[in-house]
Formats: structure tokens, sequence, C-alpha cells
């Protein structure tokens, strides 16, 4: 089993050829972070003839969390509506439930208008009712969702076992909303379309601090800094200076997958058949998605990178065999970790730090989407001063505390759950 990441090994979509910043340079906007939020933001720009700088850390676009998720395409955040709105107040809450609601048809739109090959797929996601319990959980998002208009259906029993293709679960909550997609080609296809459109991309360009410069800000990289009056700072889970604030407002926690080999057959065939994204309903969620070469790719939240590979083997085999017992032997081809930015209430933040600087932090799993959104919000919102298309509008935030503490404490919690599953402890 390689450790590699699946959805860079099979994009059909490259990312466009760039360079590293190597002069001083001007623009109207400097984006710090070239995964889905800094991307959709430049190309959102350009399309109102907007120039943008972008600068990007790795050696490439969507070699962080953006290229690395589990590819679905999901609407919402992760909590149901009801408890949005009980952490944000009806007002903000449900503005959060009505964009989100629509980010996939934007994140559908964007690979329509541009041609992006990402594999994507607009058969919904699936809820997994593990339990009797995890089934009353789906009821209930069923019926919060249902009251605000969503196209969403609880799906039971046979009807259940011939979309999931297994009969451990029996309950599913569809949502006929989401999708799902190759997340480093989409991200890839995001930063051809920006560049089409006039936008600057350079990679192997950290940003290594920021300060003003008369009335506009000056970002400096290794060799070459960007002058401009306004910033957006799109690193989130990936934020490691300390110059950077948006590193205050999120504590980093990870989400590993594994993949196996491509599966033929009709067992294989049974698994998913409409190629929905499935994740379930333990208190540590398994995830469940095959790929557009019908590979079975599984996940969970945690760190992968760094762990023995027998324990990586062994977690997915305990899963197949839970959900997919039929299947037999799986050969596992390869696996890959990425960062997720966590917020103690589970919802994101978007902020101001300083005059000209915009800043999103805290996705809680849910960036594919919620980048693509935020990134054309922020556009909207440096070309009209009007954060209406934002999810949130933008305000200040307390830095969160004990940051480091609640990282450890989810990781030692993921850890201990995996290893109970391992050990058949944990069904």
């Amino acid at each position: 089993m390689q450790s590699r990441c699946l959805w860079e090994m099979t994009a059909r979509e490259q990312a466009p050829s760039t360079s590293g910043l190597e002069q001083d340079t001007e623009a109207a906007v400097c984006i710090i972070g070239g995964g889905i939020t800094g991307l959709s933001t430049a190309l959102h720009l350009a399309e109102q003839g907007i120039d943008s700088v972008l600068l990007e850390a790795g050696e490439t676009v969507a070699s962080g969390g953006s290229g690395r998720n589990v590819g679905l395409v999901n609407a919402g955040l992760w909590i149901p509506p009801d408890d949005i709105v009980e952490a944000l107040g009806k007002r903000d809450g449900e503005r959060v439930n009505r964009i989100l609601g629509e980010a996939p048809a934007a994140v559908f739109d964007i690979i329509e208008r541009y041609a992006i090959d990402c594999s994507a797929t607009r058969t919904g996601t699936l809820h997994l009712g593990h339990s009797t319990k995890g089934r009353r959980e789906l009821e209930r998002r069923h019926a919060q969702l249902a009251s605000r208009g969503a196209p969403v259906t609880l799906v039971e029993d046979e009807a259940c076992h011939a979309l999931t293709g297994t009969t451990r679960i029996q309950a599913a909550l569809l949502d006929e909303r989401a999708g799902t997609l190759n997340p480093a080609a989409y991200t890839h296809g995001l930063a051809r379309a920006a560049a089409a459109q006039g936008a600057r991309l350079f990679t192997a360009s950290a940003a290594s601090g920021i300060e003003r410069h008369g009335e506009r800000w000056r970002v400096t990289t290794e060799h070459g800094s960007v002058t401009a009056p306004q910033v957006v700072l799109a690193t989130n889970a990936y934020t490691c200076d300390e110059w950077n604030q948006v590193k205050q407002h999120f504590f980093p926690g990870h989400f590993f997958q594994v993949a196996s080999q491509p599966l033929e057959g009709d067992v294989a065939e049974r698994i998913l058949p409409q190629r929905q994204g499935a994740w379930d309903t333990r208190m540590v969620l398994s995830s469940i998605r095959r790929d557009d070469q019908g590979r079975l790719i599984l996940g969970s939240l945690g760190k992968g990178e760094g762990r023995p590979r027998a324990y990586l083997e062994q977690w997915a085999n305990q899963v197949q065999r839970r959900y997919f017992p039929e299947l037999g032997k799986v050969e596992w081809q390869t696996s890959w970790t990425g960062r997720i930015g966590f917020t103690p209430d589970h919802t994101l933040r978007l902020f101001e730090p300083q005059p000209g600087i915009l800043a999103a932090s805290g996705y809680n799993g849910r960036g594919l989407t919620t980048g693509s959104v935020v990134g054309k919000g922020f556009a909207h919102y440096v070309a009209s001063g009007d954060d209406a298309l934002l999810p949130l509008p933008l305000k200040r935030h307390a830095p969160i505390s004990a940051r480091g503490l609640r990282s450890a404490a989810y990781e030692s919690g993921f850890t201990l759950y995996h290893a109970g599953q391992c050990l058949r402890v944990v069904a």
C-alpha cells in the first residue's frame, strides 16, 4: 500500500503551469493560499475584471486539504440546521442554512461553465444510520431539512439495502442536492479557469509576513513581494505562521483515507451502485465511496500518516467486513491524510482581522462547497463592499482558547476509537 493521495494519482484535469514569485509586484488583491477558497476568490475576482495575485506555499495547487478530502459535494454544515440556528441565532443561522444549502449547485455551475474534468456525479449523498440511535438522528435531520424545503428522502430497509449495497444499514438520508467529485481535479480546474481569466498564480511562494505599506498591505515571500489594498487569508487548516491571524481561529484535526485496487464484478457493483458518497452516524464516522474506476474508498477522522501500514489495513479490513463482507479479501492500494480546521461550535468563521484583510477558518470538514461559496462571496465583497453572498456576515471573533489541547484530545479520541474497531471492541 502506497502513501500517496489517490486524487492526485488519478486526476485527469491538470493544474496550469506555475512558477515561484521572483519579483516585487502590485495587484488589487493578494490572496494567500492556493486551495479551493483562494482559487474561487481569484476566479470570481477575475470574472469581474479585478486583478489578483495568488501565493501558494506548495509546489502545486491542491497540495493541501483541497486536493485530499473525500470529494463530497455536500450541502450545509456538519451539524443539523436547527443546531446551526441555536449556535448562531435565527438570522445568521438561517442565512448559513440557505446559502450553504445552495452550495452544491454553485460548485456544479463552476464545473459546467469551465468544463472541469473532475469525475463529478450529481446523484446525491447518503448519511447512513449505523444503529437505532443513528436512525433516530437521521429522522431528526430529515424533519429539519424537509421543513426548509430541501430535497431529502429517508430511505429505509430493502430500498436502503439496494441503494447502499449493505444489509448492515437499515436507514439512510439521501440528499439529492449533493454529489461527488475528484477534489484534486476540481481544484486544478479552478486554477486553470482563474489563470485563463487573468489571475496571476504563483506556487512555491510561501508568504513570510505582512505589513502596512502606506494605504496598502505588503505581503513578502522569500524572493519577492505583493503590494495590494486588499488581502485574503485563505490558508485555513494549513495555517502555520504566527503572523497569520487565521491560526488563532481554528484548531487542527485530520482525516485519513484508504483506497482499494479497482474492484470488478457483480458483488462490487452492488456497493453504492449510483455512486453516491456516504458516511455513517458513528461517534467517529466512517466515510464510504467509490471512484470512477471502481475503487472502494474508506475514511475516518484522525491522522493516518505516520501510522504503520498494518494498522491502516486492519482498520480498513474491519470497516469493509462490517459493511461489505461478501467482497472477501480486498487489496488496499494507497492511503493519505488531509487536515481539517475545527471550531468549538462546528461553524465557520469569516472576519476582517485588520481593515483591508479578509479571512476564513473553521470549515469543519465541509471545505469543498463552503470554500467555493466563500471565495465567490469574498470577490463580491471586494468589488461592492456587500457581504450578502457570504454564508455569514463578517464579524469579530475571540481567538479559540487551548487550541493545542483541543487538537490532542480529538486525536486521542479518534485513535482510541479506531483501536477499538481494529480489536473488534467497537462494532
